[in-house]
């Protein structure tokens, strides 16, 4: 399908011109003019160029992109990046507050999905941006287990800081970097909250505010979101698709 075809559909689905965010959201770097197939991946490093190139996609969509509201010199590693983009002729989007704050393919959203969690609501809003969502379990659930499941889901092993109640009713998940957010779930009567990398400025918090919280990993809580608009894109115009599995380890 044609290029720009493409990027106006997703521009208008995920919504890039309607969030504030520091990323550069949308087409951050123009390849060959047809699409026919499509790469994934959740951060835009050379190694996940490499792989898309390798794997004969013509657009590769990140939730981390290579634009961050800064100019950036043309120089060492970022220049390697763009060289093998436009060397291959290899489209780069990105779209980061638009795949953590989309009502349908949201990475927080599809975990809470994909664990179980309901009654979904929006939750953690900052600057403009719902990052998360908040749901209820039909019964409570153990940590234990709660935990186990994160873990069969992401395959990332779990931090478990159990501040609060061992038995589960009232979750919150926010993706990625959502430390800023425990005292939030512990004002909104949350037991429990789930969410990527730990930080050391919140580190007490959870036992403070009495909210036992579960850590899965930055890189495994945010690839739900590119492999749900991966399977979007098939459904909507029968682009064959890869994901691009890199894990960081954090």
């Amino acid at each position: 399908m044609p290029r720009d075809r493409l990027v106006a559909w997703l521009d208008d689905y995920l919504k890039v011109r309607d969030l504030p965010d520091k990323s550069l959201n949308g087409l951050q770097v123009e390849g060959r003019d047809e699409v026919a197939r499509v790469a994934v991946a959740v951060d835009g490093t050379l190694a996940a160029i490499e792989a898309a190139v390798e794997s004969g996609a013509d657009f590769l969509i990140v939730h981390h992109g290579l634009f961050w509201g800064e100019p950036l010199a043309v120089t060492g590693a970022h220049r390697r990046r763009l060289k093998a983009l436009l060397d291959a002729g290899l489209s780069l989007y990105a779209a980061h507050a638009p795949l953590d704050a989309h009502e349908e393919i949201g990475n927080s959203r599809r975990l809470a999905v994909a664990l179980g969690l309901g009654d979904l609501r929006p939750f953690a809003t900052q600057r403009g941006v719902t990052w998360g969502v908040k749901g209820a379990f039909a019964a409570p659930v153990g940590v234990q287990e709660l935990a186990d499941s994160v873990q069969r889901i992401t395959g990332e092993v779990c931090l478990v800081h159990a501040g609060g109640p061992v038995l589960l009713e009232r979750v919150g998940i926010v993706s990625g970097a959502g430390a800023d957010f425990i005292v939030e779930a512990a004002r909104e009567g949350l037991d429990g909250f789930i969410s990527g990398e730990p930080s050391h400025a919140h580190f007490s918090e959870p036992f403070e505010n009495g909210v036992t919280t579960i850590w899965a990993g930055h890189y495994e809580t945010e690839t739900f979101g590119v492999r749900a608009l991966a399977v979007k894109l098939e459904d909507e115009f029968g682009l064959p698709w890869q994901f691009l599995h890199l894990p960081t380890g954090l």
